[in-house]
């Protein structure tokens, strides 16, 4: 007896009379359908009057936008993989209209119009705020390393390129000089060769010594930006593939990357600033971050929590001068303890220290007063103790960690009264509570963008990473608005981006 199994409705390869619209296949309410709809609402006539009439006609750029910003929702970043998908998958296929275009004008189309991508995003941000996703009540900030398109193998230091550089002149000299024998006896050395096996060896050495050459006016370039007046170390790296890409990382795992940087809505988990920064730390991260915010929505938010990778003189004053309600953590050496003359082992950190504004002094545990000593022109501060008195402290083997004997230094600057009105801040319950929000808002957004497979750019430089980190956010916010919409959290009418409240 045969197991009576369920059969085709027709044969899969049947030709049909009155073929179906092939788009009944996917469920009615597929989110593809509902994408199509939030992409019609984009704006690119900025990039519509770069066309021409001329030549052939040209796939109209939301078509592009929308393929591109739809296959980064679902994690598909490799333009030939987009290509194949337009051909193969129904959602593809619906967003792209049944059209299906090469992978190099997906490529292209990535790589020219980075900055219309950061517009696109400040139009999901606005369509957000519009229909009621995000606030800007309270705003928490993070960054993230992202790999660079470009490795390790593809970098030499500064001591390496001026080795090379060097090399290649004396080798070009050394070819040069041997052409100009072979032209002179060509028949005698080459006897049935061509003869212009020299040259093609002296086009490949001159290639590769403009190369170097390229690499190595990038390096000085940079350093004087970011050092000026500094002589370059000779273990300076840069990269050959991407030469605006950094060395980063931690734990000893280091790699040419950029640090991206979001502030995240509470309300929702919408990105509403985004920047990709080129500094290896977020010390120097929160002004161009609320700039950021204030180019996209137009102003800055009442409250903004970071973590204590932001504690920094500069960030603490960024926050105090736009009167934001600021909530950072501190670092370990700046949370104070119950007791500093206590029986443990505890080494005693900064926080140990009483700080006086009036005196700009520091306050040992003990009683010894110590004075700044020095402060450079970046507003850098050292207060030192006195010698004579640590040697006698009964918690010198707890606090001085000198070698040679020197007295007790604090490392400070001249934000040290922000930083101290912060610490006082923290250590209330309030303040705590505020921030315990913070790894619900920001965190969770950068373990969604790397868990939907974005991990590493697929252009090089800093203008055209930050415009594919602005197609990520982007995606990452019509996520947000396409699942609120499917919840039934709200009930948009597309023409005016009106929104009813969902019952």
């Amino acid at each position: 007896m045969s197991i009576p199994f369920k059969s085709s409705p027709v044969e899969f390869n049947q030709r049909l009379l009155f073929p179906p619209n092939i788009f009944d296949l996917l469920p009615k309410d597929h989110e593809c359908f509902l994408y199509a709809d939030l992409f019609k609402q984009l704006d690119t006539s900025r990039l519509e009057c770069l066309y021409s009439v001329k030549g052939q006609n040209a796939y109209h750029p939301k078509l592009i936008v929308s393929i591109l910003i739809f296959a980064y929702s679902q994690g598909v970043f490799s333009s030939r993989k987009i290509q194949k998908r337009c051909n193969e998958d129904l959602t593809f296929m619906y967003i792209a209209q049944m059209n299906c275009p090469n992978f190099r004008v997906l490529s292209d189309f990535r790589k020219d119009h980075g900055e219309f991508f950061q517009d696109c995003f400040k139009q999901t941000v606005k369509l957000a705020l519009e229909l009621k996703l995000a606030s800007l009540g309270h705003i928490s900030m993070d960054g993230t390393k992202l790999k660079a398109n470009t490795s390790k193998h593809k970098a030499m230091s500064y001591g390496r390129l001026k080795e090379r550089e060097q090399a290649l002149c004396a080798e070009i000299d050394d070819l040069i000089k041997k052409a100009k024998r072979c032209d002179q006896e060509e028949d005698k050395v080459y006897k049935e060769k061509t003869g212009y096996e020299v040259p093609e060896d002296l086009t490949f050495k001159q290639d590769r010594l403009a190369k170097i050459q390229a690499a190595k006016q990038a390096l000085e370039e940079r350093e004087a930006l970011l050092n000026p007046g500094k002589a370059i170390e000779d273990k300076k790296q840069i990269s050959f593939a991407d030469t605006e890409a950094r060395i980063m990382g931690k734990k000893g795992r280091f790699d040419y990357a950029y640090n991206a940087q979001i502030s995240v809505d509470a309300d929702l988990q919408i990105i509403v600033g985004q920047h990709v920064s080129q500094h290896a730390n977020d010390k120097q991260e929160v002004e161009p971050a609320l700039q950021a915010l204030k180019d996209t929505v137009g102003r800055i938010p009442d409250k903004t929590s970071v973590d204590n990778g932001y504690w920094s003189g500069s960030n603490l004053q960024a926050f105090e001068q736009r009167d934001i309600d600021a909530y950072i953590a501190t670092d370990k050496g700046e949370k104070s303890h119950k007791t500093a003359l206590d029986t443990s082992n505890r080494k005693l950190v900064k926080a140990d220290f009483e700080y006086q504004e009036a005196d700009n002094i520091f306050i040992c545990p003990n009683g010894q007063t110590l004075a700044m000593i020095s402060e450079s022109k970046d507003g850098s501060r050292v207060y030192q103790g006195r010698a004579e008195v640590c040697d006698v402290c009964p918690l010198k083997s707890r606090c001085c960690e000198s070698k040679k004997g020197h007295a007790r230094t604090i490392n400070a600057d001249n934000k040290e009264p922000l930083r101290q009105d912060m610490r006082r801040k923290m250590e209330t319950p309030l303040a705590q509570a505020v921030y315990k929000q913070r790894k619900v808002i920001v965190e969770p957004v950068f373990g969604q963008i790397k868990n939907n497979g974005f991990r590493c750019f697929s252009v090089r430089g800093k203008a055209k990473v930050a415009g594919e980190f602005s197609m990520v956010c982007t995606a990452h916010n019509f996520k947000k608005i396409v699942k609120a919409i499917l919840t039934g959290l709200i009930h948009p009418e597309f023409e005016n981006y009106a929104t009813n409240t969902a019952t």
